[in-house]
């Protein structure tokens, strides 16, 4: 897992202010659409049967998972939702709390240099602030921009303690969320459920889910992640039983 399917160039300096990506060097990201085409989350392929985006994202079982994309506008590998899992306790005690929901696939994906698994952060990891990541979609670019780009953007930004991030946010942030940003990048609409990836041990691992932040996708303001290391437990849970 963890591995890219092309060895990315990205400044460690638009998603807003990101960039287009090398196609397919996010082998791991999916685009979630209604069955009419429309993209309306990212997420995450964990295995060939499981992928994990956001709860908000309210994935249903006519919604389709497009794996091996780059651009939008050629649909690659297509496979139907078999059975989705919210969290139980989802939006508990904050709003956002828990943003996360494992998709079943109806079909196993055919795994290939387009499509790969990204690793999965463990509960015991700690990945300190500060530590350089990478978050990919199909967001906006602009806060105002009319139509989501329909080619995969990246953005390297680092991550914040939650001591730093509740001078945004204050009591908003709970321990299941994670923050990273107000560099003059952001993840933005569109970008939902999607991964926020660093590099453990020279593998991409998955250390957050794109969750929220300011409404205007402010880039001098952090994005807010569900945070893997606190919901790790609760994934294994739910594959392992079904």
């Amino acid at each position: 897992c963890g591995t890219l399917g092309y060895p990315r160039t990205i400044g460690y300096s638009r998603i807003i202010n990101g960039e287009e990506a090398v196609p397919h060097s996010w082998p791991w990201q999916v685009s979630l659409q209604y069955s009419n085409g429309f993209h309306f989350c990212g997420g995450s392929l964990v295995n060939k049967n499981w992928v994990v985006t956001a709860a908000h994202c309210d994935v249903r079982t006519p919604h389709r998972v497009i794996l091996g994309e780059h651009d939008r506008s050629s649909n690659a590998e297509n496979i139907q939702v078999m059975k989705v899992f919210k969290h139980p306790h989802y939006n508990y005690g904050v709003r956002f709390n828990n943003d996360i929901q494992l998709v079943k696939l109806a079909s196993s994906a055919k795994m290939n240099t387009h499509v790969s698994p990204v690793c999965v952060a463990e509960t015991g990891d700690y990945i300190p602030g500060g530590t350089k990541c990478v978050t990919t979609g199909w967001g906006l670019t602009h806060s105002d921009s009319p139509n989501t780009p329909t080619r995969l953007q990246q953005v390297a930004l680092p991550l914040l303690t939650n001591e730093q991030c509740r001078r945004y946010f204050g009591n908003s942030l709970s321990r299941q969320m994670i923050c990273a940003g107000a560099s003059g990048v952001s993840s933005c609409k569109g970008d939902s459920g999607g991964p926020l990836v660093c590099q453990k041990a020279g593998a991409w691992t998955l250390v957050g889910i794109v969750s929220w932040g300011s409404g205007d996708c402010n880039p001098r303001r952090p994005a807010v992640y569900a945070r893997v290391t606190k919901l790790r437990a609760w994934m294994d849970q739910i594959i392992t039983a079904n």
